[in-house]
Formats: C-alpha cells, sequence, structure tokens
C-alpha cells in the first residue's frame, strides 16, 4: 500500500474556478479578424501577424487527421470556442502582485510553494497570458534566457526568430496550423554554451474559462553543451462543455546538449489535448521526453526527435492512464537522420473500465546510414473485462547496419498475485493499487522525486472503484 506522504494531493485538486473579469476578449468563433485582434493586443511585428494569417488559410485548407486520430475528433466544434482572454497585466515578478483571482488559483494548487522548495525558476499561465514569470538571478547572470513567448518575439528576435517554427511548421498538420495562427503563452528558454541547470525550470498552464482553447507556443534551445530540465503541469476545471488545448512545443538541442522535458497532466475529462511536440538533436545532443497523461477526454499527443546529427541520442518515456469515457492516443516519434544515432521508447498504459488506450508510434531509418540503433517497447495493463488497448506501431529500417527491436505486451491484473496479496491483509483495492504502481514504478522513478510522489499518489486516486 502507497504510505501517505506530507505532498496533500486532492482527487479533484483542479476541479475548480474562479469568476475572473477580462479585458480582452476575442469572441468566440474562429476568424481572420479573431487572428488579428489576438496580434493587436499583443503589439507584434508585422512578420508575426502575417505568419499567423498564413497558418489560418492553412489550418483551414487541411482536412482533419485520420491516419493518427480517432473519431472523436469530429466533436470539436471550432466555431464554439473562444480563442483568446487575457487580464491585459504584464506577468508579475512576485506572487504578492498577481491579480487576487489567479493568486488563489495557483496557490490552491501549491505552485508557489513547488517554487520555494525545488525550483529554478516558474512561469504560471491562466487562460491565454502568463500571470507570473521569474527566474533566479545567478541564472540571469549566466545569461539564462527564461520567458513568455511574447516576451521572447519583442526582446529576442534574434534568437527567437532563427528556430521558431523551424522544428514544427505551422504546415506540418492541422492543429500545428491552428496554434500557429492563435498561439499566445507558453515559454522561451535559452540556455547559454556550457550553461549546466542544476534545478529544474517549470511551467504550469491553467485553463479557467469555459468554451476556451488554450495555444501555448514553446521554444526551447539549449545550446552547445547546455543542459537543462523543464517540467510543465497542466489542469483545468471540469465543464458539460468541451475545452481545447493544442500546443506546440519546438526543442533545439546543439552539440552535446541534455534536455529534459517532464510533463504531468491531470486534465478534466471535458478536455480534448492535442498537442504537437518535436525535438532536433544535433551531434553528440540528448533529448529525453517523460509524460505522463492522466484525465482529458482524449489526448493525441506523440513527442518526437529528428536525430539531426552524428551520435546524438533521443528517448521518450511515457504513461497513460485511461479511466471510464476517456481515450489516451499516445506514443513517439524518432526520425534517425545521422550516422550512430540512438533512439529509445518506452510506453506504459493503462486502462480502467470502459477507458482505452492506443500507443502509436513511428521510428524512420534510412538504409544510406549506418549503426543507428532503436529500441520500442510497449506494455499495456488491463483492469477490467471493457478495458481496450490497441499498438499501432510503424517501423522503416533499410541498410545493413543498422538494429530495431519492438517488444509489445498486454496483461491483466494477476488473480493469484490480488488474492496473495489479500491473505496478507491488504483489502482488494490496496492489492490493485499495489500491482499498478509496480507495473510503472520503474518508469515513475525517472521523474523528479516532487513529481513521483504525486504520480504515485494521483494513479491510487484514479484507482479507486475501479474493481468489483
Amino acid at each position: 500500500m502507497i504510505q501517505p506522504t506530507q505532498i496533500d494531493i486532492d482527487r479533484d485538486k483542479g476541479n475548480f474556478r474562479y469568476e475572473t473579469d477580462y479585458q480582452y476578449d476575442a469572441g468566440v468563433g474562429l476568424r481572420e479578424e479573431v487572428v488579428q485582434y489576438i496580434s493587436e493586443v499583443k503589439g507584434e511585428d508585422e512578420w508575426v501577424r502575417d505568419y499567423r494569417l498564413k497558418a489560418l488559410k492553412t489550418f483551414y485548407r487541411k482536412p482533419m487527421p485520420t491516419h493518427w486520430a480517432t473519431k472523436d475528433l469530429e466533436n470539436i466544434h471550432f466555431d464554439k470556442i473562444r480563442y483568446y482572454l487575457a487580464k491585459g497585466q504584464k506577468p508579475s515578478r512576485t506572487w504578492e502582485d498577481v491579480p487576487d483571482d489567479v493568486k488563489e488559483t495557483f496557490e490552491r494548487l501549491g505552485i508557489p510553494e513547488q517554487e520555494r522548495k525545488f525550483l529554478a525558476g516558474v512561469e504560471a499561465q491562466f487562460d491565454s497570458e502568463a500571470a507570473y514569470s521569474r527566474m533566479k538571478v545567478e541564472l540571469e547572470k549566466e545569461g539564462v534566457i527564461f520567458v513568455g513567448s511574447s516576451d521572447g518575439l519583442k526582446d529576442h528576435p534574434e534568437i527567437f526568430r532563427k528556430w521558431f517554427g523551424k522544428v514544427i511548421p505551422a504546415s506540418d498538420n492541422k492543429f500545428s496550423a491552428l496554434n500557429s495562427a492563435v498561439f499566445s503563452g507558453g515559454s522561451f528558454i535559452y540556455v547559454p554554451p556550457g550553461v549546466k541547470l542544476a534545478q529544474p525550470l517549470q511551467a504550469y498552464f491553467r485553463i479557467n474559462a469555459e468554451n476556451f482553447g488554450q495555444f501555448e507556443r514553446t521554444l526551447i534551445i539549449a545550446d552547445e553543451g547546455a543542459e537543462l530540465t523543464y517540467m510543465e503541469g497542466c489542469t483545468a476545471p471540469k465543464f458539460e462543455t468541451a475545452t481545447l488545448h493544442s500546443a506546440v512545443v519546438e526543442l533545439v538541442a546543439m552539440r552535446g546538449a541534455k534536455i529534459q522535458y517532464i510533463t504531468v497532466q491531470n486534465w478534466s475529462n471535458n478536455v480534448f489535448n492535442l498537442v504537437t511536440k518535436r525535438a532536433m538533436a544535433h551531434e553528440e545532443s540528448e533529448v529525453r521526453w517523460i509524460d505522463c497523461n492522466i484525465g482529458s477526454r482524449l489526448t493525441m499527443k506523440y513527442p518526437g526527435v529528428i536525430l539531426k546529427g552524428r551520435k546524438a541520442r533521443g528517448e521518450v518515456l511515457s504513461i497513460a492512464l485511461a479511466n471510464d469515457g476517456q481515450h489516451q492516443d499516445t506514443g513517439a516519434k524518432m526520425v534517425h537522420a545521422a550516422d550512430e544515432t540512438t533512439s529509445n521508447i518506452i510506453a506504459k498504459s493503462i486502462s480502467i473500465g470502459k477507458g482505452r488506450s492506443s500507443y502509436r508510434g513511428l521510428v524512420q531509418i534510412p538504409g544510406h546510414l549506418s549503426n543507428c540503433r532503436n529500441n520500442t517497447e510497449c506494455d499495456a495493463l488491463l483492469i477490467n473485462a471493457n478495458s481496450r488497448t490497441d499498438t499501432y506501431p510503424a517501423i522503416t529500417v533499410r541498410g545493413n547496419g543498422n538494429a530495431v527491436q519492438h517488444e509489445a505486451s498486454v496483461s491483466k491484473l494477476n488473480a493469484e498475485q490480488i488474492f496473495y496479496m489479500r491473505q496478507r491483509g491488504l483489502t482488494e483495492a490496496e492489492a490493485v493499487s499495489l500491482s499498478v504502481n509496480g507495473f510503472v514504478n520503474d518508469l515513475i522513478r525517472e521523474f523528479p522525486m516532487e513529481y513521483s510522489v504525486e504520480l504515485k499518489r494521483l494513479i491510487d486516486m484514479e484507482m479507486e472503484g475501479s474493481v468489483g
């Protein structure tokens, strides 16, 4: 049985909202006027506005995804969504200066406490814009940049514009085009050559409004030999109507750099979470995506790495938990584009009740490369008779000097193990929880301690009432 810890986690921790007055509201529906309104409110340069408008045309032109998608996407009504809501304030540097309703939200979620305990910097986004953004002074002295995407565009165009939209172009898919048209919020991080961050940077994304779409845009660049860990958390209250979250995340790891990107999502079950995440890894660099997907009505997320430089390494470690009425459609993409590159994918999913989990993976190694390696492991655990899991691997390997291995397993709870633990004094629910945590424990250990404890508690609470 998972023992109590100091971290207090409520099952419905994110299920609350405060009435908020917004100074800027783009209205309902998606039109060219909405895109221009967003750009004008932000005071953007002409090239950014033109980029948005071009992306909007791409969004209209592109069909809904069919190959990497589900029929549930038909339930998204783009004409009923609010694409931009903001209170109008600039991100505060102290929690005391954050507006009261927003501050109460983040205090209830424990963000200030986390910053004090173990973070090097925090950005907290409320609906369309960041409400709080601060980084430790010593990192600023080393040349580290950690600001919102809007400030990155304005204050650091020589770095931001060079990589913006280069890893994930607006034309990549329908939802990357949508994000490119209406993006707001997100993080811009630049770590100079040789700087290694000992503590993580964190962003927290909060949806407060109903019928709302959150479209943050994150760009992280680790220059030669730099290292950083970035963590993001996501919550939203439960509404009867659908909420859309469609982010774009671009990572650039220069020669010898290391980026670790950790996500813990606990969306409410009315959220469509459709995210495009991709990294470009140059020579001898390393990119790790560590992902935990809990909650949402539908999640479609496949973090990828383009292994562009020799001896680059990419890794995706993911946990997905699908409960009743939820579909976790997750996986990874690894594109080898240089010799001696290595990729590793480990995905574990848990399906409860009538929940459905799917793994979709893409691995490409062209024939002109040599000494490339990929390992893919997909393990699924079904808790109930009506639970469902699917695996859709797409592996293309050519050439004689490359190697790929793929392993997949599907299992149910072991009745004998449950019986054995019950004979040792555990309840059935405690025995099931222990089995499930054992199933994902090797991946949970990859999360920072502060997150791993929380994850085990979240999984425990999702398991309540799943047996019998």
